[in-house]
């Protein structure tokens, strides 16, 4: 609890040093509930601290990720789960009711990804890459590019606001190599917050310590202490820079790059506005150190 509430501290800091008179509006795609988090989540607490504008959306409902639970009463529980890690990035949490495992690069879907885009007045988009060994990964990756530029055009879901400007979108990172691999243009230095990630990561305990532990063959050794399942959860998902993104963050950080634990990087999709660096620095303000 201690180093939360010094986690919180820093954030509060932040919030006054780089607050801006005009939000930038953040919107992040998964396939399922705890996806945006572990992708994005220690950027989201950073840009929600400095007053701007983050959203969380999962294009599915999680209801098939369970070992001894399934159907509406794992999609209820996923529910209230990204509804609580919500409160604790600091962002709005939606969840679309698709089943898990089954999603699919519909028509159908893309609109709803273009009116959920539209409706956040989106200024920068961020989703998987559609390399994955999850179909609902790849599919969620697939359905945002087929929305990037159709956020502008007025006759498609003419029933919402096109958008005026594209947005920049923007890859989470990944780990496969196949046909290309991950290259970051952005890298963001979250060791400020990592402590508060790894809390709102922790309030999907049916994923974090009950169905990926189940998956890894490690149920057994999941702790039941809080303290020892935070401390657990922070090994497992360190944000530890590799040697690509420790490039990207010697770009933004300079000298301090090597001192940084923690890093959640991004590329530039090629569908969307192209930005500057100068441009990138305004929608990312904590790299203006």
């Amino acid at each position: 609890m201690k180093n939360l509430i010094v986690c919180f501290l820093i954030v509060f800091t932040i919030q006054f040093s780089y607050s801006q008179a005009d939000p930038i509006n953040v919107i992040v795609f998964g396939a399922h509930p705890d996806d945006c988090d572990v992708d994005a989540g220690g950027t989201a607490i950073l840009l929600a601290s400095m007053g701007h504008r983050v959203k969380f959306v999962s294009l599915t409902n999680g209801d098939a990720g369970h070992y001894n639970k399934g159907g509406g009463t794992l999609a209820k529980i996923r529910m209230a789960e990204a509804k609580e890690a919500g409160k604790r990035f600091g962002v709005e949490y939606t969840v679309m009711d698709n089943h898990d495992g089954e999603l699919m690069p519909t028509l159908e879907n893309r609109l709803k990804v273009i009116r959920e885009i539209r409706k956040w007045n989106a200024d920068v988009v961020i989703a998987p890459r559609p390399n994955d060994y999850h179909p609902d990964h790849r599919y969620t990756g697939i359905l945002v590019q087929d929305a990037a530029y159709m956020v502008i055009v007025p006759n498609v879901a003419a029933d919402t606001a096109p958008l005026k400007k594209n947005p920049v979108f923007l890859y989470s990172e990944d780990r496969f190599q196949r046909p290309n691999p991950f290259e970051p243009d952005i890298a963001v230095a979250i060791d400020a917050v990592f402590d508060q990630k790894i809390y709102a990561l922790a309030a999907h305990e049916s994923q974090f310590f009950e169905w990926l532990p189940w998956t890894s063959g490690n149920l057994d050794k999941v702790p039941t202490g809080e303290k020892e399942r935070l401390e657990m959860l922070a090994n497992w998902r360190s944000n530890a820079p590799n040697k690509v993104a420790m490039e990207a963050l010697k770009k933004w950080y300079g000298a301090k790059a090597s001192e940084i634990k923690h890093v959640e990087s991004f590329e530039i999709c090629e569908y969307g506005n192209q930005p500057s660096d100068e441009e990138l620095r305004k929608l990312f303000p904590m790299l203006k150190n």
